[in-house]
């Protein structure tokens, strides 16, 4: 399974009273960022409605995902001169084989989320807590599981436990971020 590109906003304490609110509303303590595909605290960068006809040629042609590219090249070359972007590499449901095949020094491994793809919420950090399914301890600084063997658990827990919550059915997506220019040169920030 090759992987897929996005780029979405930087989520931390730099976002001031934003950061602030969030943090006393879902009691996550130990984040220092999210690295998330939730569309509403890390929105996506693409512009679902100014897609060009070229961005047709290198997005994911899918309902839901099309702020998510094949071409991390073009998706690079369209962020070119944003602040504050996370350029993401991901896998939805990957199995344990498929997330160990993905190796690009650019990218630094961060965790699974579990987001539910209609709403693009992320049930792990945006939905006040599934305490039959992980605790907030479970999470590590970016809000995401570590783990393949304890997301793949979680999700199938959320469908089970949180059967008339939509945002229990999710996906599991392995997100990668891709370091800064100087960490990828080697050079000390």
């Amino acid at each position: 399974m090759p992987a897929i590109y996005s780029a979405v906003q930087r989520f931390d304490p730099t976002c001031n009273d934003q950061w602030t609110n969030f943090i006393e509303w879902c009691g996550l303590t130990q984040l220092r960022e999210v690295i998330s595909l939730d569309s509403i605290l890390c929105p996506s960068v693409i512009v679902i409605d100014e897609l060009t006809a070229e961005d047709w040629q290198h997005n994911v042609n899918e309902n839901f995902k099309c702020d998510l590219f094949h071409d991390l090249e073009y998706l690079l070359g369209k962020v070119a001169g944003i602040d504050r972007v996370n350029v993401l590499a991901l896998m939805q449901n990957p199995t344990d084989d498929e997330f160990r095949s993905f190796s690009d020094d650019r990218f630094t491994f961060r965790g699974f989320d579990l987001v539910e793809l209609q709403t693009g919420i992320s049930a792990l950090i945006n939905c006040g807590g599934f305490p039959k399914a992980f605790s907030s301890s479970d999470l590590s600084p970016c809000g995401l599981l570590i783990d393949h063997a304890k997301a793949m658990s979680v999700r199938k827990l959320l469908r089970a436990e949180y059967p008339d919550e939509h945002h229990a059915n999710c996906d599991v997506w392995a997100i990668w971020q891709m370091k800064v220019r100087s960490e990828i040169a080697g050079e000390r920030p």
